[in-house]
């Protein structure tokens, strides 16, 4: 016996619930009546909240209605009788049980409930399970959120689980066939846990592609990928529109930065209202610890060998020294900065010589990329005869609408001249910060303080759905 809804407006737009009957079918409808008209919306759920004194203790209608919205779930009607026993709401038939879920789990479990999909469980993927192994108990314990990995998913396999993946032996598990579509089921249909995020390690484009289908089902999304953001601009726009209209998230910080604060203080300059005229960075962790060794006598070659060697770049050195990492993430802050630009409108100096752009091999393009070591060595002597130092920049420029990635020169005593090892530095020049610009200095690259920069995004999200509305 399934109820009715009996919900009339009044002529002042009122809202109110007079009457519930119950009904054989499986059905529950709820009948607007406004102006002597009748509409029947068919496939509703009554939720009720119930307990002593709910009318006169703050806080139990925040809490009810907060679950509900943070959890995605639209509200068709509200009731609260003289009585102070319920608090009473129609919901989609559809949404009741993820809505009776997240009621609960706010009521009576973890503040914070988050059921978790990793994608890509490469180095940073990797790296960043180890990190939630570690600090799992102490954020349940301490700050009431619980992180529950319900899936991981590499480019061939997965593994899933109904409660939550052992992250301290889920590398010796047995694993299935990686389907990303039975993988995004899996997390997202646990209604005992109302909250879901996909987090997203790898880079591909493929799986990017997917964000704005997870975003509209409700799905949390968190990456350092570039792809998506960096990708066509009507792409970007709407996922930037979608994560502006919905409760669902969609963090980013670590595209950028690694584990640097850039992407959240850009937008903490905007939000707050200054104006952004221009930030220019070393944005590569590869390229900063490879033209901050390239001194003295040694060779370009050298030095590029020397940073394979030691990890700092791809497989491919091509990839670092291409520099499209670089101008996709100029794209990314340009575009957050307001400006409407393609990644093709970046232009780009390349330090891969052209005869060597089609090599056969890493191996051999780095045997024979000593062949070409003379032209940067004199570009090198003419900015050391000058008191300057090579660096190699991405900036974007917001007062003429443009961005550029290029070799430069900069004085010896200039903060990007003062780097070392792989560190990044970006400066932002604002209307507030005109004459000294803000900057942001630090490791730039690696897979702990990028898989840091995730977990701090993850975090974030937790603080989000845990808060008060």
């Amino acid at each position: 016996m399934a109820p009715m809804a009996l919900i009339i407006y009044s002529s002042t737009g009122i809202l109110c619930l007079t009457t519930v009957y119950s009904f054989p079918k499986d059905l529950c409808y709820i009948i607007l009546i406004e102006c002597l008209q009748i509409a029947v919306i068919p496939n509703c759920s009554i939720l009720a909240a119930v307990g002593q004194k709910m009318a006169s203790t703050p806080g139990v209608s925040a809490t009810l209605f907060n679950a509900l919205a943070k959890a995605n779930i639209n509200v068709r009607a509200i009731a609260q009788g003289c009585s102070e026993y319920n608090i009473t709401v129609v919901v989609k038939r559809e949404d009741c049980i993820k809505a009776l879920r997240a009621v609960h789990s706010r009521f009576y479990l973890s503040r914070t409930t988050i059921s978790m999909g990793i994608i890509g469980p490469g180095l940073i993927g990797g790296t960043l399970l180890d990190q939630l192994r570690d600090q799992a108990a102490v954020l349940k314990e301490k700050f009431n959120i619980d992180l529950r990995v319900m899936g991981i998913m590499g480019s061939r396999t997965m593994l899933l689980s109904d409660t939550g993946i052992d992250l301290s032996i889920w590398r010796d598990l047995q694993q299935d066939k990686a389907d990303i579509q039975k993988f995004v089921q899996h997390v997202h249909g646990n209604h005992f846990i109302p909250n879901t995020v996909i987090v997203d390690c790898t880079a591909d484009s493929y799986v990017a592609s997917h964000y704005h289908d997870w975003l509209c089902r409700g799905i949390h999304v968190i990456t350092p990928n570039k792809k998506a953001n960096s990708g066509p601009l009507d792409q970007y726009l709407k996922l930037r529109t979608l994560q502006r209209q919905s409760y669902t998230h969609y963090f980013y910080e670590a595209t950028v930065g690694a584990g640097l604060p850039i992407i959240s203080t850009l937008q903490g300059l905007l939000e707050t209202g200054d104006k952004i005229l221009r930030i220019e960075g070393i944005f590569s962790g590869t390229l900063s610890y490879i033209f901050n060794n390239f001194v003295g006598a040694r060779a370009f070659s050298e030095v590029v060998k020397d940073a394979k060697e030691a990890g700092y770049t791809e497989p491919d050195p091509r990839d670092d020294l291409s520099g499209m990492d670089v101008a996709r993430k100029v794209i990314i802050l340009a575009r957050e900065s307001g400006l409407k630009l393609e990644l093709s409108d970046i232009p780009v100096q390349t330090l891969v010589p052209e005869p060597l752009k089609d090599s056969a091999s890493p191996e051999l393009f780095l045997q024979q990329l000593s062949q070409f070591d003379v032209d940067l060595a004199k570009q090198r002597q003419e900015a050391e005869d000058a008191g300057e130092v090579l660096r190699y920049v991405g900036v974007v420029d917001v007062v003429n609408r443009k961005g550029t990635v290029e070799l430069r020169r900069y004085k010896k005593e200039h903060a990007f001249a003062q780097l070392s090892g792989s560190d990044n530095i970006i400066a932002f020049s604002t209307q507030r910060y005109a004459k000294q610009p803000l900057i942001v200095r630090g490791p730039g690259a690696g897979a702990e303080v990028t898989a840091g920069g995730v977990f701090s995004d993850i975090l974030r999200l937790a603080s989000y759905l845990g808060a008060p509305s």
